[in-house]
């Protein structure tokens, strides 16, 4: 008799260990900093093989290997082509494919009033995540929405304002809370002067009409509140002063009464690129507090997560889950962490392109050297951001970076042949720099794996989705829980979300997202 299927739980700790086994192999090249390229060595730390065929690859043929579909004229060593199959292999799946990106382009189907201080790449954001919360508040019956940290407030104002929904917005900083106040009065007043809700008047002549009109807009905003989440206490007292206070509305319970919201309704809460541990304490207050019927939560700043427990007896950001705190060599330095948030398909289109910004990160590995040399006890001190440095030569481009670590630029030669030689190699830095990337998605795979097995692990319904287009919000992946069931939520998601972005108003023909990620089609799917 044939053994029963796994389990979705199993399989998804069965990942998490694959994840970490691999990671470990290659935890050197992890854990290495790009800018220590030369004053390091970092290049004679790769397999000799691949050395050979790294030094000699142009960047569409690293841009193939990133991207899992070969390169012209590229041939690889065995070896590395299974440690980049592998990496692509575990790491979930990131919806579009690669290549060069496709700006973002207005949103033709938020509303125009909707759409102003708001840059189309969060208009893309909002509205995609605006609708899967509207699937979720039907699903689940509950219309009130917490927002926390809402920021200026542009999710929370097409939730309450486009979508209709009940919305309370939850800002740590004073000022930010503030401005969504202020740009909340803003719309309202020009709602006045077009005589009602969602009229905009006489409409324009135009060539060709939307083929998706904006939607109309509800009189209703959301409430502001300036305050901070408090993870570890019960949900509607989670409220902590902002810091900054800024001019923004008192900090106060916006959810007091029995069953946690205001008059004890339930809420579905979320956080648009909630950083560090304000995702997990999301997803801690969901699992402890029943009225929170659902949460979607889309991470950032990861290297911002917390890796012990913190002060009064709270529990990490990572590992949350009992499943990845066991198992061995689960621990994520902070340069893993970090390099998590880096935009694989940002670089692969860079890389496909061959564009001149691949420069950058040899002319910072150089400058780290020259810091060095001036002085040996100086690591890797915050250069900041050069504007458009690959439009720079190298010696503009550190008479500007050093200063700012206190070094004179006339005590250090810039022109020098060691400085020539190292420039000569700024393919092999590039070569380098793909490398990592390719390992960047399976650390992001395994901290939201953690999250997923952490809600598993209590029994609740919950799914990773791909919801933003990676190629210009590489922090792409939604997790959403809820205490019911998620297939009629997940179903048909991607066609109720798409949207005419660009200037011709449509998406470009043939165009389709890819499979969904692990969890995402657990439910029964209903048409």
């Amino acid at each position: 008799m044939a053994a029963p299927p796994p389990s979705a739980l199993q399989q998804e700790r069965q990942r998490a260990a694959d994840i970490i086994r691999l990671l470990t192999l290659y935890r050197p090249l992890l854990d290495a900093y790009v800018i220590d390229f030369f004053a390091e060595g970092l290049w004679a730390r790769l397999p000799p093989p691949w050395q050979a065929a790294l030094a000699t690859a142009a960047p569409p043929q690293l841009a193939g290997l990133l991207g899992g579909r070969g390169g012209p004229g590229a041939t690889w060593p065995l070896s590395l082509l299974a440690f980049a199959a592998a990496a692509r292999a575990l790491a979930f799946p990131r919806g579009r494919p690669g290549g060069a990106p496709r700006p973002p382009c207005q949103s033709a189907r938020l509303h125009p009033l909707l759409r102003r201080h708001v840059k189309p790449k969060k208009q893309h954001e909002i509205r995609r995540l605006g609708k899967l919360l509207q699937r979720l508040s039907q699903a689940t019956g509950c219309d009130h929405v917490v927002d926390v940290g809402a920021g200026q407030g542009h999710l929370s104002r097409f939730l309450a304002f486009g979508l209709g929904l009940s919305v309370t917005a939850v800002e740590g900083d004073g000022r930010l809370a503030a401005a969504a106040e202020r740009f909340d009065r803003e719309l309202l007043q020009e709602l006045g002067k077009m005589g009602a809700p969602g009229n905009e008047g006489p409409p324009r002549r135009r060539q060709n009409p939307p083929r998706h009109p904006p939607c109309t807009l509800t009189p209703r905003g959301p409430r502001h509140v300036a305050g901070r989440l408090d993870p570890g206490v019960p949900w509607g007292e989670f409220l902590l002063p902002p810091d900054p206070p800024g001019p923004g509305p008192l900090a106060r319970n916006p959810l007091g009464g029995a069953g946690g919201c205001e008059g004890g309704r339930r809420a579905l809460v979320t956080g648009l690129h909630a950083c560090g541990d304000l995702s997990p304490a999301l997803l801690r207050h969901f699992a402890r507090s029943p009225a929170v019927a659902a949460v979607a939560s889309v991470a950032c700043c990861y290297m911002k997560l917390s890796t012990v427990p913190q002060p009064p007896g709270c529990p990490p950001g990572y590992p949350l889950s009992t499943s990845v705190a066991a198992l061995p060599g689960h621990e994520l330095s902070y340069r893993a962490r970090e390099a998590a948030c880096h935009a694989l398909e940002e670089y692969e289109g860079r890389l496909d392109g061959e564009s001149g910004r691949l420069r950058a990160h040899c002319y910072r590995a150089v400058l780290e050297t020259l810091i060095r040399a001036a002085d040996p006890g100086m690591k890797h001190p915050g250069v900041q951001t050069v504007k458009k440095a690959h439009a720079l030569s190298f010696p503009q481009y550190a008479r500007l970076g050093l200063p700012r670590v206190g070094l004179d630029p006339a005590t250090v030669s810039l022109d020098s042949e060691a400085v020539g030689a190292m420039l000569d190699q700024q393919h092999k830095v590039v070569a380098f720099f793909s490398l990592t990337l390719l390992l960047a998605p399976l650390v992001e795979t395994l901290i939201l794996l953690d999250r997923l097995l952490y809600l598993r692990e209590q029994g609740f319904q919950c799914a990773l989705v791909p919801l933003f287009d990676p190629r210009f919000s590489p922090r792409n992946l939604v997790l959403v829980a809820a205490r019911t069931p998620l297939g009629a939520v997940l179903s048909g998601l991607d066609e109720d979300s798409g949207e005419d972005e660009d200037p011709a108003g449509a998406e470009p023909p043939g165009e389709r997202r890819g499979p969904p990620a692990p969890g995402a089609a657990r439910e029964p799917q209903q048409k």
